[in-house]
């Protein structure tokens, strides 16, 4: 998850000098190549290199180009259009997931894993030759933009965002531990939440995008996304049953959804001079990535140190989106003071 964010500090810069081939290609191929390489992986130390190194770092070189590029192309319907690119992760969340439940008693391991990967060959040409840059390069410029960490909308903005990625990706990583571990539901079914909380995610992200281009905009439906998922994260402890957990699942999946889906074009507002928007865009995806990489470790250390207990990483999680939601009020009042009733 740090290479697919925080790599857009650097490719977001490629993106606006006119390089976007030049990040997506080798991107798309050494993703693939990290794939067909853990097919291979016998050891802990390649995994670790195969699927955390080359396969992080292939998605990181696309991710920021990408979602720039559709930045670039829309301004009336923003947030829709990167909301459906979006989905594409939630629809990768259950069919990846899938491939692997059904192949993996079939053909085994290396042959399942390479499978997925002329998946993603398949689908990476593709994009590759349907994608067009829309604005001329702005060859000139730095390669940070350190001038937007001095507007305070854009950096409280990133501050709340970093604040939120530290406890909302963490039922992404335990939702299914936690199935087994507190509710002893078998393997098969603790997947099967995960698949829920994936699979609601196509919803989660198209809806409240559609509200926030034809009624809203994008800062004002994210904050309320933002507030109630930190509701949902301190609820998590009540859940004691199977059905309460899917009943979870769905809720919480739907609402992290509107979070994942909303931030970018949130992020893409506060950017006036769109030939800078790869490099802005890319510096708060890195700012994303390091709150996603650090917020699981913390919780997985709180579980181990509570004696398999999750209550404390279910409310540090909880605290933490809290936490940043408020921050975001404060960014809010910073765009358009208290006027509730003003679109951002």
């Amino acid at each position: 998850m740090l290479g697919h964010f925080s790599l857009g500090i650097l490719t977001g810069r490629l993106f606006d000098a006119g390089y976007f081939y030049h990040s997506m290609v080798p991107g798309m191929l050494f993703a693939a190549l990290g794939m067909f390489m853990t097919s291979l992986a016998t050891e802990y130390w390649q995994l670790m290199i195969t699927q955390g190194l080359m396969n992080g770092l292939g998605n990181g070189m696309q991710f920021s180009p990408a979602l720039s590029l559709v930045s670039t192309y829309f301004a009336k319907n923003r947030a829709v259009a990167l909301a459906i690119m979006a989905s594409g992760s939630a629809t990768g969340g259950l069919v990846y997931p899938t491939i692997a439940r059904q192949l993996l008693p079939k053909i085994g391991f290396a042959w399942t894993v390479r499978v997925m990967g002329f998946m993603m060959l398949a689908v990476g040409s593709c994009y590759c030759l349907l994608l067009r840059p829309f604005l001329p390069p702005r060859k000139s410029g730095p390669l940070l933009e350190l001038r937007a960490f001095k507007e305070r909308p854009y950096s409280l903005f990133l501050i709340g965002i970093f604040l939120i990625c530290l406890g909302q990706y963490f039922a992404f990583y335990y939702i299914s531990t936690f199935a087994v571990d507190i509710l002893h539901l078998p393997y098969g079914n603790s997947i099967n939440v995960l698949l829920v909380l994936n699979g609601v995610g196509v919803l989660g992200r198209i809806i409240p995008s559609y509200f926030s281009d034809k009624y809203t905009g994008p800062y004002n439906i994210l904050i309320p996304f933002c507030f109630i998922s930190a509701i949902i994260l301190f609820f998590w402890p009540l859940v004691n049953s199977e059905a309460a957990l899917y009943g979870w699942a769905i809720t919480f999946g739907f609402f992290v959804a509107g979070f994942q889906g909303i931030f970018p074009a949130a992020l893409t507002t506060l950017t006036k001079d769109m030939s800078k928007v790869g490099t802005r865009n890319g510096q708060g995806f890195a700012v994303v990535g390091l709150g996603t990489f650090i917020g699981p470790p913390i919780a997985g250390a709180l579980i181990q140190s509570y004696g398999g207990k999750y209550m404390a990483a279910q409310l540090f999680a909880g605290a933490s989106v809290f936490l940043g939601s408020c921050v975001l009020v404060v960014g809010r009042y910073s765009v358009t003071g208290w006027k509730f009733k003003v679109r951002a």
